[in-house]
């Protein structure tokens, strides 16, 4: 299913932070400025252009290690997904919800054209991979599904500039 819209990114901020204060989870200042920004993004970012906001919004050096670490602990937390096709991340439109810190099965929309992401969750996609897998003997350990095409936006017809007659 679609998720509805994401809350705004200060209120989900909060809100994932406050989740994570309550499951004992520390939420460094780094950790937050990352989540921040992904919260705040139109589409997935990578992790050196993280990297250029993360300095620009500090003012200090910030190397590509912190920026790593940052993510790798996000997306252990499940608050951050990577987009594998285009390796960039997103926040987790569930976390930006209810806080996150839980499992789900998600599957993403990739946008040729505008580069955007949706996160979507669809359990019967999940099903239908997994018992496929189990037929052929096999036993998947993690599921990524990216699906490429255009959004709806981006696939919508563009509006034809009206003539006037001559007058």
């Amino acid at each position: 299913m679609i998720e509805p819209p994401l809350v705004t990114p200060s209120a989900a901020l909060a809100r994932i932070a406050a989740s994570c204060a309550s499951r004992g989870i520390r939420l460094t200042a780094t950790r937050r400025l990352v989540l921040g920004l992904l919260l705040e993004a139109e589409r997935p970012l990578g992790a050196y252009l993280l990297m250029e906001r993360l300095r620009a919004t500090t003012r200090q050096a910030v190397s590509p290690p912190t920026v790593y670490r940052a993510l790798d602990f996000l997306a252990r937390e499940r608050l951050v997904h990577r987009i594998e096709r285009l390796d960039a991340f997103v926040a987790c439109a569930a976390a930006a919800r209810d806080g996150g810190g839980h499992a789900h099965l998600h599957q993403f929309l990739v946008c040729r054209r505008c580069g955007r992401a949706e996160e979507i969750h669809d359990p019967a996609v999940a099903l239908a991979l997994s018992g496929a897998a189990g037929q052929v003997g096999f036993s998947a350990h993690r599921m990524t599904v990216e699906l490429e095409g255009e959004c709806a936006r981006c696939a919508a017809p563009k509006a034809e500039p009206r003539h006037q007659p001559p007058t």
